[in-house]
């Protein structure tokens, strides 16, 4: 069941020049929130952006009320949403979509891929697994040290291995070629650029490893409606927004290969 509240920003946190993070309290406690799972939110006062902006969520305390979004500045929606301030409303409607598997065995060796936006979702995911004694391997990658908005957040629940594509901080190259890639895992989840992630699952299929990945398409209603986000998959066309954003690519075939 979907809500729709009014949250205060409690605070405002800047990450390098293209990425910030809003901590939104809720006076009461929430619904759920399974990790993977996103918020369509009001840009407030702006006269150009007239639809909701869907945002991951970057971290929950169901009991506390509290959400962490982590959002890239990307247009005027975004850059409005970086510009306000503690204390100031923003409404959102939550939550939206289903999220990544988190019904697995205790002992199994979870590998997570993230790149620029699409680190938000893991850190929920790594905190809800570590819960369950998992402890996974985070892999975050981007263009340049200047992309990768968070990293130190992810070590208390996780291994954390970054790999750039200029060599300025970890690993020199592209996720799928950092060495980590050549390990045994039961399971790898993913969230980013789309030819990233269609590398990663490419690279999960080719050895028969479980993959999720969290596509990023545009939604514009966050609840099935516009069909703006539809993508094709080999069990048809599918509404990102409703029967994603996470899909198990055993049924991606005709998305990562094209």
């Amino acid at each position: 069941m979907k809500e729709i509240h009014d949250f205060t920003i409690v605070d405002r946190q800047q990450c390098g020049e293209h990425y910030f993070i809003l901590v939104l309290q809720h006076a009461d406690s929430m619904k759920a929130v399974a990790p993977g799972q996103f918020v369509e939110v009001l840009v407030p006062g702006s006269r150009e952006v007239m639809l909701r902006r869907p945002i991951s969520i970057h971290d929950a305390d169901v009991e506390a009320g509290r959400l962490k979004l982590l959002i890239q500045i990307v247009g005027n929606g975004t850059r409005r949403l970086s510009e306000m301030r503690v204390g100031e409303k923003l409404n959102v409607v939550y939550p939206l979509g289903n999220g990544f598997s988190t019904d697995i065995p205790a002992d199994s060796k979870v590998l997570m891929v993230g790149g620029g936006a699409g680190t938000a979702p893991l850190l929920h995911l790594a905190k809800v697994l570590a819960q369950r004694g998992i402890r996974p391997t985070v892999l975050l990658g981007g263009r340049t040290k200047d992309l990768i908005p968070v990293s130190d957040v992810f070590t208390p629940y996780a291994q954390l291995l970054i790999t750039t594509d200029d060599g300025s901080l970890g690993h020199k190259g592209m996720v799928v070629s950092h060495p980590e890639f050549e390990r045994p895992y039961d399971i790898i989840y993913t969230c980013g650029p789309t030819p990233m992630m269609k590398a990663v699952a490419r690279s999960a299929a080719e050895r028969n490893i479980r993959c999720e990945v969290s596509l990023e398409n545009i939604m514009a209603c966050g609840i099935g409606a516009c069909l703006c986000c539809v993508t094709d998959t080999d069990l048809g066309h599918k509404c990102v927004c409703k029967e994603g954003p996470v899909f198990d690519i055993a049924n991606m075939k005709k998305w990562y290969e094209k």
